[in-house]
């Protein structure tokens, strides 16, 4: 999939861009009884996500009734609305794999037009936090993608869980949705999968492509060991990794016999006096043995003034340590908690309800509905950075809620010829008028 890279990245585009790829998808169905198509399922899915509207399909079919069109064909590019049960079975058969290209073609798009520049830091790196996230559990429904876990009392929980990795920066409330990689029962395997050999796979499929644009790899102590960090340098990426004594020894034991560098900063916060003491040290070794990855650590511990620790974290990395660095590095590890704050926590309670059952299916249904909701969160960002309009009427509401509100009432009532259309509407509403930037 080509991105008009001379055109900007629009609310129009990113629904051309799910429109072409939805087009292309497998359509299994026997005979010629296809009023609806995947195309349109897969559309119609992602206007409830984005809209976060579970009715908006049922009132855009009552609005072509009265009108003769709606809101779903105008703005979704719809020819057909189906019901949420048709579209349930239409989409279940197709893999999310057909809507990833869909995220790496904003996030290209993006970089081309130097929209990533505000999150680089690390001497121009982008910082792709990596971290899974649970988003379906039961003990009755399940599918052949459910991971399974057996209880001492007989009964199973199947669950669903995904690695969703997601471009940070120290600083910004905003994260930038890369493809996800499912922790799902693997052919030929008969252990369960596992975050750690998912990520190996979203390393193996997406590090080469990311390496290109300079990236450096955030996460947990479960992202570093050995393994994980050899498959990074070997997609060309960078790591920058939690690292925790316990599960490190040898690593930590190196550190006891060597000069640590330290470098002390005290804040006032407003309210108290705080003390961050920084400590590194550059090439000890990550594991025992002769074929130990050497690595670079650094600490960071914030103290009050009575020595109470309130902030304790280390990391490894393959970025050389120095006094000049040091407090950029370890701001940069500490927006691994984005992923979770900032993209997981918003995902489950913001709206976007990542852990309700919205259709589980018997084949790839719930991963697929997930895609196209980590989408729908891609495309308001995007809105965020890049529309004035949509950026203005946001900052104008008091709530996020009432965004969501409003859009859910003038999409039922009223049919809009164009996204710009409907946003125009609100903001003549609000009475706002773009910026004077002549």
């Amino acid at each position: 999939m080509s991105a008009p890279f001379g055109q900007p990245l629009s609310f129009e585009a990113i629904v051309s861009y799910l429109h072409d790829a939805l087009e292309k998808c497998p359509d299994k169905r026997p005979g010629q009884n296809t009023v609806y198509s995947v195309k349109d399922a897969g559309l119609g899915a992602f206007a409830v996500f984005f809209t976060q509207n579970p009715s908006f399909l049922s009132f855009q079919r009552a609005m072509e009734q009265t009108k003769g069109q709606s809101n779903a064909q105008t703005l979704f590019q719809l020819d057909q609305t189906p019901c949420d049960n048709r579209i349930r079975t239409l989409l279940d058969p197709v893999s999310p794999s057909h809507v990833f290209p869909v995220l790496q073609t904003i996030v290209t798009a993006l970089d081309k037009g130097g929209h990533l520049e505000g999150f680089r830091c690390l001497d121009g790196q982008l910082l792709i936090a990596l971290d899974g996230t649970q988003y379906f559990s039961s003990q009755r429904l399940h599918c052949e993608q459910c991971s399974r876990k057996q209880h001492k009392n007989g009964t199973i929980t199947y669950s669903h869980t995904a690695i969703t990795p997601v471009v940070v920066a120290p600083g910004s409330d905003k994260v930038i949705t890369l493809e996800p990689e499912f922790i799902t029962p693997q052919d030929g395997h008969e252990k369960q999968d596992c975050e750690s050999a998912a990520g190996k796979r979203w390393l193996k499929q997406y590090g080469a492509h990311y390496g290109r644009l300079g990236a450096t790899i955030l996460g947990d102590d479960l992202y570093s060991r050995q393994p994980l960090c050899q498959a990074i340098l070997a997609q060309g990426l960078n790591f920058l990794l939690v690292c925790k004594p316990d599960s490190h020894p040898t690593l930590y034991e190196w550190i006891d016999g060597m000069a640590v560098n330290t470098q002390v900063i005290k804040r006032w916060t407003g309210k108290r006096r705080e003390i961050d003491t920084y400590r590194w040290v550059n090439e000890v070794a990550l594991r025992d043995g002769e074929d130990s990855l050497w690595v670079n650590w650094c600490e960071m511990i914030t103290t009050d003034e009575t020595g109470k620790v309130l902030y304790k974290n280390a990391f490894i990395t393959n970025h050389t340590i120095d006094p000049d660095n040091v407090l950029a590095l370890v701001a940069a590890g500490r927006a691994r908690w984005k992923v979770e704050n900032e993209n997981n926590n918003v995902l489950k309670t913001k709206g976007y309800h990542l852990e309700h059952n919205f259709g589980h299916g018997k084949e790839h249904l719930s991963s697929l509905l997930l895609t196209l909701n980590l989408l729908a969160f891609l495309c308001h960002t995007v809105l965020e950075l890049l529309d004035t309009a949509y950026h203005l009427v946001r900052a104008a509401l008091p709530r996020r809620q009432t965004f969501f509100d409003d859009l859910r009432a003038l999409t039922r009532y009223m049919c809009f010829t164009s996204w710009p259309a409907l946003l125009a509407f609100m903001m003549e509403g609000l009475e706002l008028e773009f910026p004077d930037t002549s």
